[in-house]
């Protein structure tokens, strides 16, 4: 069933300034909770304004929070974490692109700030739970354990990038748009009813602390440009590039390759070498996986006890596969798809499903290609 508490709650409701959190605060309140709004200063220097629907954390965002609040009639607060997510979400964001890998900082986000220190703070506070817009559902069974689910409607299901809260967290944590089957524009017009302006504020996109959306351009700020090499499988040049970080795993286009392919059909990103700056691309059969190692393996609940039958999610917005997964010495997580996958890098996320259950998230360390022994 479907978590409904049996008392009011002392909530903290994260609002970022954007309608789904918003609305997730005055659902809290609806539902009897005491809620106290806050928003996360997350930036050391934020912009007036944010552009279009790119960035968030802007002082913009902050009142835009602060009259939602005010509307739905609770206390509000600004906490300034802006070093704890640099140090925790930005700088490693950084560094795993500079180590050749393609990190997701929404996961790295929500497990070391949203659900770690504001938690933490929360909890200190006397508080007993953390509200968020997230659309994901948590489950309480008979026997008391807490399950965390894909949302009812699962066009805007965003239980990927919460895959990384563990038992303690997801005990504290509420989402109250998951279990309803609203679209996006119900959701605009409940926060129009309740006179909430932010009922048209654009969703925000891309990375967040990347408000122009130039993620090369952001790596190069903080790296430098270095010339290195772009090869084919063989070894044999073909081109160059200012900083191997600019490239991720299955990408085709920008490459600035000088000449076709022998076969005149296109190239794609294979393998990123940080050791000696170099790029291989090749064709697109040869980003076929057919399994992977995973690393630091967080699980919603119980870890599984020896191999199992999974679907997995690789990125955010990508569908489901089958897979057969095995935790090892509770350090790796193994997994063999029954289909060959593409576009799969080291540094992403895989979360395992049973059904709409989560059952937890492991940052992919080296992949298994179908041409190859590992990559």
């Amino acid at each position: 069933m479907t978590e409904t508490s049996p008392r009011p709650l002392r909530v903290l409701a994260a609002m970022s300034g954007g309608v789904d959190s918003a609305v997730a605060a005055a659902r809290a309140v609806e539902a009897g909770h005491d809620v106290t709004g806050v928003h996360l200063a997350l930036s050391a220097n934020p912009q007036s304004f944010r552009t279009g629907a790119r960035g968030c954390c802007t002082i913009e965002d902050s009142r835009d929070a602060r009259r939602a609040a005010d509307v739905i009639g609770i206390p509000f607060y600004v906490w300034d974490l802006a070093d704890r997510f640099r140090q925790d979400v930005v700088d490693d964001f950084v560094a795993e692109y500079e180590a050749g890998r393609t990190p997701n900082p929404c996961l790295r986000c929500n497990e070391k700030i949203k659900f770690a220190a504001l938690l933490d703070k929360a909890l200190a506070l006397g508080f007993d739970a953390v509200c968020t817009g997230h659309y994901a559902t948590v489950v309480l069974r008979e026997d008391g354990v807490r399950e965390l689910h894909r949302a009812s409607d699962m066009a805007k299901d965003q239980s990927y990038v919460l895959g990384v809260l563990d038992e303690r967290q997801l005990a504290h944590a509420m989402f109250p748009l998951g279990d309803t089957l609203t679209t996006k524009d119900e959701i605009r017009a409940e926060a129009e009813r309740r006179g909430l302006a932010v009922a048209k504020k654009p969703d925000s996109h891309d990375i967040c602390f990347i408000a122009d959306g130039d993620t090369q351009g952001f790596l190069a700020d903080r790296l430098g440009r270095a010339e290195g090499d772009i090869v084919d499988e063989s070894g044999t040049r073909l081109g160059s590039h200012e900083g191997a970080y600019g490239f991720t795993i299955g990408q085709r286009k920008g490459l600035r390759i000088g000449h076709p392919a022998p076969d005149g059909k296109p190239r794609y990103v294979l393998d990123i070498s940080p050791v000696d700056n170099t790029v291989t691309v090749g064709p697109v059969e040869a980003l076929d996986v057919t399994g992977l190692t995973a690393i630091k393996p967080r699980w919603c609940g119980s870890a599984p006890e020896g191999p199992g039958r999974y679907t997995a999610q690789l990125r955010a917005h990508g569908g489901e596969c089958a897979v057969s997964a095995e935790p090892v010495d509770g350090a790796e997580l193994r997994v063999t798809f029954d289909e060959p996958v593409r576009g799969v890098a080291p540094g992403q996320a895989i979360v395992l499903y049973d059904g709409t259950r989560v059952v937890g998230s492991a940052t992919i360390s080296a992949t298994v290609r179908r041409t190859t022994e590992a990559a």
